[in-house]
């Protein structure tokens, strides 16, 4: 045999140092081997002579037994409790001592009475990474030594692959993500994901939620890219610590609810970056942590250079982090400022003198009263680059501050105003003529500021590069506003008019006249005034390049739109007419067309749709994705079966209410038993499975009413209302139906 290899040799001197330090006759019992057997040396039998060495107790004192029972009584043990086998089988005869059986009851057995240092030397060395997932199936101790082994603790020249198992332990190479939410967030659950995706190339990505200690994150997760943790109030400046010195590889943080964080764990976060332990965060999140103040924030972007992507909402920081982003933000591109009520004017102020951010990209303020006409300004002027802004709820700013603004963004690609009810219609207008060359999308959202008033449209330049408009529930948004978007936007091809009760066909006809490019989505959702006309007017000018039409709410619409859809818009893949006035005859015209292009198709609570309708719904149906049916009281529950069954390639929707006989697979209906199941199944919360479940009790006196047949369809029931349902029967019922 050759020399000892560098592993036996290891192996051998941790053998030694094992029993010479805590059981000094541990090599006479292992009985080691000599050089000549190095070769049949492994690690398995290392652990496994480990193991069968014998009972060490917690004063290191060992009793050896060289052969029978270690007890006088006669009572065999099991081989695994003694240092050697026994040389003479025991007497059957003797009896039976429950003496001895106290005494067993106070011992250990022998995989517990090793010393976690010991286990922890072992599990070190062992050859694989799945030879470590293995052990640590066997106890929850074994799991929790396994998760606190660090990449570096591993012995090299151990980790050894097979050829069989090569392509498994690469598949992962850190793109793994798990997620756990409530009770599921625990220890032993974190453990196991990180010994278990230890060797198959490492989680990638993590999302925690819940409320329950979580430690194993920094030494079982090296290759760990993105971290969420959301209302783990646990985990607070030293988890954080060790994660910043665990994860290297860390890109991306979002902390939420954490309330155990303070600035202390956020400046460890920022110096282990510096320190080049997390060179790869460019990504961090911080929301509802009330604990962390101007130094956390302002130590984290001074040090953390590479970040790219900031998002701060509800924190106790003043001007003096914003100040700091304005000056250290050099490589940020999103920024996301959200519920900062101890910032000021003064603070947006310096964050736009400050110079540091031009390179941003895109910001989002949201309910952040230091947002002045000032300071918009300020910001205008010094992100240079900046190509979307979105304002929400931002109460101070008025019409000069947006105008002022404009003037200096640009490079302005879109443009978000939401619940910002100083701006009026004069200074939106006034804006887009001054952002003309880039802008490319306007949004307003429930700017109750504006009024519907005329507006000289010769003093404005026209946005040619405007491509999709939404307004959505601006009341004071009318006809003469839509005129004047139409004459200054002529490229349109996205109008978005939801909730605008106030437009008429007279309004809108002129901003469809003056689309020269084309529509391609229209959503009129809730603009209950309009009529058949301006759907014939919409079809008729833009039927060639309309895909998506929304006329959902709009009371007015009729049969006769579908027939003006069906003849211009060709290439109509999306529509939508719920509530409206429409027939069985309107369907039946969308099936006329060769070229049946549509893929969805929603008409819920539609009361002139009936089972006549079927089977048009059946001819579209072997092209459609999607259809929605709700609330369409007039079609039984039968066809809806039938349509279920055959159109298997199509999604559809149906209100429970309508089809309650659906849920069983039978093609016969048994009254009883379905109002049995509308009148006492109740739904329940199972803490243990966190998930809602039907619960339907029959007593002997309900079950008085149902036959046998009822029994049967019960146990074909699938889910009900897609919960499971649970059946509770009486016992002398089952025996004498045979259930």
């Amino acid at each position: 045999m050759g020399a000892p290899s560098l592993s036996h040799r290891r192996s051998l001197s941790f053998l030694h140092t094992l029993s010479s330090s805590s059981c000094p006759c541990m090599c006479q019992s292992l009985q080691l081997p000599t050089p000549c057997h190095f070769a049949a040396f492994t690690w398995s039998s290392i652990l496994f002579l480990v193991l069968m060495s014998g009972r060490v107790n917690q004063s290191s004192d060992v009793e050896l037994y060289p052969g029978g029972s270690m007890d006088t009584g006669g009572r065999v043990y099991a081989i695994g409790d003694v240092h050697c086998s026994p040389t003479k089988r025991p007497r059957i005869s003797v009896p039976f001592s429950f003496g001895a059986l106290e005494h067993e009851q106070d011992l250990k057995p022998t995989i517990e009475v090793l010393l976690d240092e010991c286990l922890f030397e072992i599990f070190r060395r062992l050859p694989s990474g799945k030879e470590r997932s293995s052990g640590a199936c066997v106890s929850k101790r074994w799991l929790m030594l396994m998760s606190s082994i660090c990449k570096d603790d591993i012995e090299s020249g151990v980790e050894t692959v097979s050829s069989d198992d090569s392509d498994e332990d690469a598949e992962g190479d850190g793109y793994l993500t798990r997620r756990l939410e409530g009770r599921k967030a625990t220890d032993v659950r974190l453990a196991a994901i990180a010994v278990g995706t230890g060797y198959r190339g490492g989680l990638g990505k993590l999302s925690i939620r819940g409320n329950n200690p979580v430690r194993a994150v920094a030494h079982g997760c090296p290759s760990l890219r993105s971290l969420s943790l959301w209302n783990v109030s646990s985990i607070g400046d030293k988890g954080l610590s060790e994660i910043a010195k665990g994860c290297h590889m860390l890109e991306t943080l979002d902390l939420c609810l954490s309330s155990s964080i303070t600035n202390k764990g956020l400046i460890a976060i920022g110096l282990q970056a510096v320190a080049k332990l997390c060179p790869k965060l460019h990504s961090i999140s911080i929301m509802d942590c009330p604990l962390v103040g101007d130094p956390g924030v302002c130590s984290l972007l001074s040090s953390a250079s590479d970040l790219s992507r900031v998002k701060l909402h509800n924190l106790n920081i003043t001007d003096i982090s914003l100040a700091n982003i304005g000056h250290c933000g050099k490589v940020i591109l999103n920024l996301a400022l959200s519920g900062l009520r101890n910032v000021n004017e003064r603070g947006f102020l310096v964050m736009g003198f400050g110079e540091g951010l031009q390179k941003l990209v895109a910001l989002t303020i949201t309910s952040c009263e230091g947002v002045t006409d000032k300071s918009i300004e300020a910001m205008g002027r010094g992100f240079p680059n900046l190509k979307q802004i979105c304002l929400r709820r931002c109460c101070v700013v008025s019409d000069n501050g947006l105008v002022a603004f404009a003037k200096s963004a640009i490079f302005l690609g879109t443009l978000q105003l939401e619940e910002c009810n100083r701006f009026t219609q004069c200074g939106i207008f006034y804006a887009l003529s001054f952002i003309k060359t880039k802008l490319k999308s306007l949004t307003l959202v429930k700017c109750l500021g504006i009024q519907d008033i005329d507006v000289e449209v010769s003093m404005l330049s026209p946005c040619r590069y405007l491509r999709s408009v939404t307004i959505r529930n601006c009341p004071g948004f009318g006809s003469a506003s839509l005129a004047v978007i139409g004459k200054l936007c002529p490229q349109l091809q996205d109008v978005d008019l939801t909730g605008l009760c106030g437009i008429t066909d007279a309004g809108l006809l002129p901003l469809l006249e003056n689309c020269e490019a084309g529509l391609v989505k229209v959503n009129l959702k809730g603009c209950c005034n309009l009529t058949d006309n301006i759907v014939s007017e919409l079809a008729r000018l833009h039927g060639g390049t309309l895909e998506i039409l929304n006329l959902d709410g709009c009371q007015n619409i009729t049969d006769a739109s579908l027939v003006a859809v069906e003849d211009n818009c060709l290439l109509l893949n999306d529509l939508d007419v719920s509530k409206c006035a429409i027939t069985d005859a309107g369907i039946a015209v969308l099936t006329r067309a060769d070229h049946v292009s549509m893929r969805v198709l929603s008409m819920s609570d539609c009361s002139g749709i009936s089972n006549n309708c079927v089977p048009f719904l059946m001819k579209l149906g072997q092209a459609l994705l999607g259809l929605n049916i709700k609330y369409c009281n007039a079609i039984g529950s039968n066809e809806i079966e039938f349509l279920v069954e055959n159109l298997w390639r199509c999604d559809i929707l149906f209100h429970e209410n309508t089809v309650t006989e659906s849920w069983l697979i039978v093609s016969t209906l048994d009254r009883t038993l379905l109002g049995l199941l509308t009148s006492h199944a109740s739904k329940m919360w199972d803490p243990h499975a966190l998930t809602l479940h039907w619960t339907l009790q029959i007593t002997t006196t309900t079950m008085g009413s149902l036959s046998l047949h009822c029994i049967e369809l019960l146990l074909l029931l699938v889910p009900y209302q897609g919960y499971p349902l649970q059946l509770s029967l009486p016992f002398d019922m089952c025996l004498n139906t045979d259930i």
